[in-house]
């Protein structure tokens, strides 16, 4: 990773935290209003502890669901982009599924699997995750060019050869900018298992005992630690992309 690619994330965010003091400053917000940037070191030093420990518990809980959506979405993906039948068949049910909020399907989980806080969270974050890499996949293996298999399949190589030796690779773009978005997916679903169904664990929680208390500072404390995790796991992906699919980026001047 060069210079240019460390300094110039670093550098938005901190326009972004200095933008976002002064419209606090320039409105005249009270921090119960709309918390500052400055109002939040405060928060963590009171509370490093749990943000520790919370946010933890909500980063394997979210790591264990995406893993889980990575296998899963990608052996849906194959099944569809290998046939064209059960393509037409699953594709109506996908996304109607992924149209059902999944605000409305925390509680039913909740009720189904009474005291089960951790499978609950990862099954969300897994029902949340799966649907974009089941799609890429899909997708960047329905448009393999049919010469590739015939010629393959004349040399006597078998489906699964196919797979490895050619789809695969042309997959791998695709798959990965799937996974950039399934990793904030994957968040919001843990997230939403642990607010709409407290349990006491994680920054969900957490957050919703600020809004219990009426800790304003605390809340957007909690917020900016999510989006520090997802940025932590987000690049954890590009990284995977370069060792895996590098071959894939144009150079840019």
């Amino acid at each position: 990773m060069t210079f240019r690619q460390i300094a110039v994330p670093c550098l938005a965010i901190v326009i972004f935290l200095a933008l976002w003091e002064a419209l606090v400053w320039v409105m005249g917000w009270p921090n119960y209003k709309m918390a500052s940037p400055s109002d939040l070191l405060p928060a963590y030093e009171r509370y490093w502890s749990l943000f520790l420990t919370m946010g933890w518990q909500t980063l394997w809980r979210t790591v264990v669901g995406l893993l889980i959506a990575v296998v899963f979405g990608t052996a849906l993906g194959m099944v569809m982009g290998f046939s064209r039948t059960m393509r037409d068949a699953l594709y109506p049910l996908l996304v109607g599924f992924n149209a059902v909020p999944k605000a409305t399907v925390v509680p039913i989980v909740a009720l189904m699997f009474v005291g089960m806080h951790d499978f609950n969270t990862v099954l969300i974050a897994f029902m949340i995750s799966f649907f974009p890499i089941a799609v890429s996949v899909s997708i960047g293996l329905s448009t393999l060019e049919p010469e590739y298999r015939d010629i393959l399949r004349s040399l006597g190589a078998s489906q699964s050869t196919i797979f490895w030796k050619i789809a695969l690779p042309k997959t791998l773009p695709e798959f990965f900018g799937a996974l950039k978005v399934a990793v904030t997916l994957a968040f919001i679903g843990t997230n939403l298992m642990e607010i709409v169904s407290p349990h006491g664990r994680g920054l969900g929680a957490l957050f919703d005992s600020g809004k219990t208390n009426s800790d304003y500072p605390l809340m957007f404390a909690v917020l900016i630690a999510l989006a520090f995790l997802g940025i932590v796991l987000y690049y954890v992906v590009v990284a995977l992309e370069k060792i895996f699919a590098g071959w894939a980026e144009r150079p840019q001047g």
